[in-house]
This record gives C-alpha cells, sequence and structure tokens, in this order.
C-alpha cells in the first residue's frame, strides 16, 4: 500500500474515532430529562396515589425502554409501534404462560419470553424491553402475580403510554431530535 493511501486510512479512522467520541451536552440533557420525567412520572404516581390501593405501577423493563426512547430515539426499536406493541404483545404472553404453566417458573419464565420474541417478530413490534415484561409476569412479586390480566393494563399500558407521551413532549424540543422517526 503506497504511504499516501495509508495516510489517507489513517485520517479516516481518525476522523471517525473523532466524531464518535463527540459530547453533545444537549443531546445528553434531553436524554437525562426524558428518562427522569418518564420513569419519575411514572414512580410519582405510584407513590403517591396507587400505593394505598396497592397497585404496581412501575416495572424493570420500563428502564431499558427509557434508553431506547430517550437515548435512541432514531432506532426501529424504538418508534411507537415497537414501544407500545411490544410491551402489550409481551405482557399477554407472559400472563397467559404463567396461568397457563404456574408452578414451574423456569419452564413458564423461558417459555413466555421465547414465544415473545417470536409474536413481536410475527407483528413487527420487536422492542427488547418487552422480552423483561414477559418475564417479569412470571418471576415478579406475588403483588405482580396476582394482577393476572390486569398486568396488562396496569402498569404496562398505562406504564407505556406515560413514557411514550414525555418522549413525545421531550424529543420534539430540540431541532436535532424528531420522535417518532415514524408511527406505524
Amino acid at each position: 500500500m503506497p504511504t499516501n493511501s495509508i495516510k489517507r486510512q489513517y485520517r479516516k479512522v481518525k476522523y471517525v474515532l473523532y466524531r464518535e467520541t463527540l459530547i453533545d451536552t444537549k443531546e445528553h440533557i434531553l436524554t437525562f430529562i426524558g428518562a427522569f420525567l418518564g420513569i419519575g412520572l411514572i414512580g410519582f404516581i405510584h407513590s403517591d396515589y396507587l400505593t394505598m390501593h396497592d397497585t404496581v405501577f412501575l416495572i424493570g423493563s420500563f428502564g431499558a425502554s427509557s434508553v431506547l426512547i430517550y437515548g435512541i430515539v432514531n432506532s426501529p426499536l424504538a418508534q411507537p409501534r415497537n414501544l407500545i406493541g411490544g410491551h402489550l404483545v409481551c405482557a399477554l404472553v407472559g400472563v397467559t404462560v404463567h396461568k397457563l404453566i404456574p408452578g414451574e417458573v423456569w419452564l413458564s419464565s423461558a417459555l413466555a419470553v421465547s414465544l415473545s420474541i417470536v409474536l413481536m417478530q410475527i407483528t413487527k413490534t420487536l422492542h427488547p424491553p418487552g422480552g423483561a415484561t414477559a418475564l417479569i409476569a412470571n418471576i415478579g412479586s406475588e403483588k405482580i402475580k396476582a394482577l393476572g390480566y390486569m398486568y396488562v393494563l396496569s402498569p404496562v399500558l398505562s406504564g407505556v403510554l406515560i413514557l411514550f407521551v414525555v418522549a413525545l413532549l421531550v424529543n420534539n424540543i430540540s431541532k436535532s431530535r424528531s420522535y417518532p422517526a415514524r408511527w406505524f
């Protein structure tokens, strides 16, 4: 390889590394605000209102959804169809499998997650945190398991809708962000 070609390749690599390691303070602030407001709002509603009714409102898979919808806003996996549809499909599968196989946690967990992935692929609603939503329906607290199909409506649907509304508001503040990239 000629020396000029090596130098040109070196400059390209250096430029790519430079671009990939740039810190965009505005983007990081918007990501923080979105995730804080989304999770904070769900938690606030849960702690101040719903605890007196002994209702679960905040589940772990919402943290992973926040990474996608506030941190990687243009990802196909972060779009509304995937966010909402993926969680709903997985919640339905998780609860159904738990009802069919209540005594074998290892089997119900494995079946719920694997069926959820396939159904998300079929329905084109693939959202990785959805796998955790299905798993939580099987390994969650007794309070979560006792919800049965109400788990699909609250905490899953209600929580996902809060995350989504916050994503619409926060991700469209800046001209450098636009959410959703596509609706369906």
